[in-house]
């Protein structure tokens, strides 16, 4: 089972690069969002690799980082949403814009990725709200926000966005300190679901 590959970009088409590993070209599918983000031929790149194998055929689809790849596997887990849709999700939205839009409920989102109309938004958003991965031990914020140098943040709505982000996967710590700077920006009379958004941001920096 391939994992991670790393070599020399030798063609970029519109749904697939080619990587020189050693002298062997591997073909492996992307997002469009990852192709965009690859050096130009002839310069060194990595990537994250999902193998899917068949009794006729073994694709590759490559992710720029792991959270990409875990969202690949995700979406591919919900009824009708193959690999092309699950790609197309992926090439409209970053994994931090799709948690953030995931968290929030929010299917228009969503359903701006091509072959994903308001219907299947909504069974993504239903289905995946409780399985979202947590990036703070890849984020940079998350990181510098480990320490718990940070006061609790107390009660109201400022508590409950820390209890979901909390939900979502990430520590008490970061997402304590996420809610803080979102307080920062927005004041202390902002609601729940716009220190979630703000918060997420904080976290995806």
């Amino acid at each position: 089972m391939i994992g991670k590959l790393k070599g020399v970009v030798d063609t970029l088409e519109e749904d697939h690069v080619i990587l020189d590993v050693h002298g062997v070209g591997y073909l492996v599918h992307c997002s469009g969002r990852t192709l965009s983000a690859l050096p130009r031929a002839g310069e060194a790149a990595a990537l994250f690799i999902e193998t899917h194998v068949r009794e006729d055929q073994i694709r590759l689809f490559g992710f720029s980082s792991a959270a990409e790849r875990d969202w690949f596997r995700l979406l591919q887990g919900i009824q009708g949403i193959g690999t092309k849709t699950a790609l197309a999700v992926l090439s409209t939205l970053s994994a931090s814009e799709l948690t953030q839009a995931i968290a929030l409920g929010d299917k228009t989102t969503v359903a701006r990725a091509p072959g994903v109309g308001p219907r299947v938004a909504t069974r993504i958003i239903t289905e995946l709200k409780d399985k979202m991965p947590g990036f703070s031990a890849s984020e940079p914020l998350a990181a510098q926000l480990g320490g718990g140098g940070v006061a609790p943040v107390q009660g109201g709505a400022a508590a409950d966005a820390v209890s979901a982000l909390v939900n979502l996967g990430y520590g008490v710590p970061q997402a304590n300190a996420a809610i803080a700077a979102a307080l920062r920006g927005a004041g202390e009379g902002a609601k729940t679901e716009v220190l979630i958004r703000l918060g997420l941001k904080e976290l995806a920096k």
